[in-house]
């Protein structure tokens, strides 16, 4: 027996925008990632489905216009990757500025680590657990969350070490869909899908 379960990322933020790393720091959309939001829309029949959310605002925004209909359970452990002492900061000037080691950390893949961060497998070990309670619970869900918490989750997936290019790339503003079985393994059933407005 498994489930289905779709992760969406929220919809951008100011920080997206500038490409700067937000990690923990609790930064809302805005009115143009509002805006954005409000031009998605998942299959009808996620509406129906079980809705946890990320407590981070920008998530939390984001799961309010896509799912207007829907009760969201706050599920910490769907929150962003920390990007410890680098947030707020963008992966450009971290490289390049003097003595940096950001490219030996970002070699690391599934061990990188900011400073005071958090890795993508200690991400991991988080959603195991998570997503084991939510297959034995037996409902289809959809899970709001981040860009780090989508490839983590895509990581388990696939065996991808982040240590090179993904398989598939997981694009902004798609949906991606898993079958997690009892134990909590995700398997991939759909990545990418669109989220326009003609979902019937």
């Amino acid at each position: 027996m498994s489930i289905n379960c779709a992760i969406i990322r929220h919809a951008p933020t100011q920080w997206n925008v500038e490409r700067r790393l937000q990690g923990r720091t609790d930064i809302g959309l805005g009115a143009q990632g509002r805006i954005v939001a409000a031009s998605w829309a998942v299959p009808s029949a996620w509406q129906e489905w079980r809705l946890l959310v990320s407590p981070l605002v920008r998530a939390r925004e984001t799961a309010a216009i896509l799912f207007p209909n829907s009760m969201p359970e706050i599920e910490p452990d769907l929150r962003e990757m920390s990007f410890g002492d680098w947030e707020g900061q963008s992966l450009v000037d971290l490289r390049g500025a003097p003595g940096s080691d950001a490219e030996v950390r970002e070699s690391m893949g599934l061990d990188f680590r900011a400073p005071n961060g958090e890795s993508p497998r200690e991400v991991q070990a988080r959603l195991l657990p998570l997503l084991q309670r939510l297959a034995q619970d037996g409902r289809d869900v959809v899970l709001v969350s981040h860009k780090a918490v989508q490839r983590a989750l895509y990581a388990l997936a696939t065996g991808w070490q982040m240590t090179e290019k993904p398989p598939v790339k997981l694009k902004d503003g798609r949906a991606h869909l898993f079958r997690v079985a009892q134990d909590g393994r995700p398997d991939v059933a759909e990545l990418n899908i669109a989220m326009g407005a003609a979902h019937g």
